[in-house]
């Protein structure tokens, strides 16, 4: 994806019939109703949207007859998926906090009401940790951790005052694991997941859901532009052979965001995907000391 840049219960973003409560394959578990939103169409923001998840995301909700805005930095991409896909677009930088707010409160003033906010722009960042400067950690928190704080500071109010909506913030399986190599990413996914759970539990006193997504590596230009405007690494450099070296087949940005859809329509706390991202959660949740030293392997195996 792009750097810097609801529904109503058991209900699909544009209105199909979604499932119930519990754990099921997009991991987490489901929530109690929501007061059920004004009839009308779905209208969501998704930051990152030109390319990657984020786009494949904004075809998922167009597909299903939503309202999409796909915002994004790189105002041309954005502009030509709007185009290709049916939706509006807007050029954000998600770091600029007054952006954000301003963009949310267009949408809302066009269109009554917003339903769906998902919080998709990020950045990779990858090297070790002796050889990463100040600007690597600054840049990434600006990004991956700011960015979504400034999407739920203009979109939550939003939603608490029309007694609905669904914020869905992108995290990594890097958010759930000791994942090395790469620790201004790590720390700022594993923020973005306790951000969105704890949100969760205060935001279902208004109506308004949140989920945190949480995929393993998946096959998005984000591999092939890690460290951008930044230093360079070997870990960047190699970013996308570092990934199929652990993970062996990249997951597709259309599979997961077809997860992402079906998580936000079931009300899922955590949507992690794909198969192989939900057994390494499980297994760091087992045993977080085994964890860590598979992950230390890992690390030396990687570093050759």
């Amino acid at each position: 994806m792009s750097g810097r840049t609801g529904g109503e219960a058991g209900t699909a973003p544009a209105g199909g019939t979604g499932g119930g409560t519990g754990t099921g394959p997009a991991g987490g578990t489901g929530g109690r109703a929501a007061p059920r939103p004004a009839p009308g169409r779905r209208t969501a923001i998704v930051t990152g949207g030109a390319s990657g998840i984020g786009r494949a995301v904004c075809r998922e909700l167009a597909r299903r007859g939503a309202h999409v805005v796909v915002a994004d930095v790189d105002g041309a991409g954005a502009e030509r998926a709007a185009k290709e896909l049916g939706c509006a677009s807007a050029e954000l930088d998600v770091t600029d906090a007054r952006a954000v707010g301003d963009l949310v409160g267009r949408v809302r003033r066009e269109h009554g009401r917003l339903d769906f906010m998902f919080n998709n722009a990020g950045i990779a960042v990858g090297g070790t940790t002796d050889e990463l400067t100040l600007d690597h950690w600054n840049r990434t928190i600006d990004v991956n951790l700011r960015g979504v704080v400034h999407g739920v500071h203009a979109a939550y109010p939003v939603m608490v005052e029309q007694g609905f909506g669904h914020i869905v913030n992108t995290a990594s399986l890097a958010g759930l694991t000791p994942a090395p190599l790469m620790l201004p990413y790590t720390a700022t996914k594993h923020a973005v997941v306790g951000l969105s759970l704890a949100l969760r539990a205060e935001a279902r006193a208004h109506g308004v859901r949140v989920s945190v997504v949480c995929p393993g590596f998946t096959d998005t230009p984000l591999l092939d532009h890690a460290n951008p405007g930044l230093p360079r690494t070997a870990v960047s450099e190699g970013a996308r052979q570092a990934a199929v070296g652990i993970q062996r087949r990249l997951y597709s940005v259309d599979a997961l965001a077809g997860d992402i859809i079906r998580g936000v329509a079931r009300d899922r706390a955590l949507i992690v995907a794909p198969a192989s991202g939900r057994l390494a959660w499980r297994a760091v949740r087992l045993s977080p000391a085994a964890a860590v030293r598979v992950a230390a392997l890992a690390e030396r195996r990687l570093r050759g």
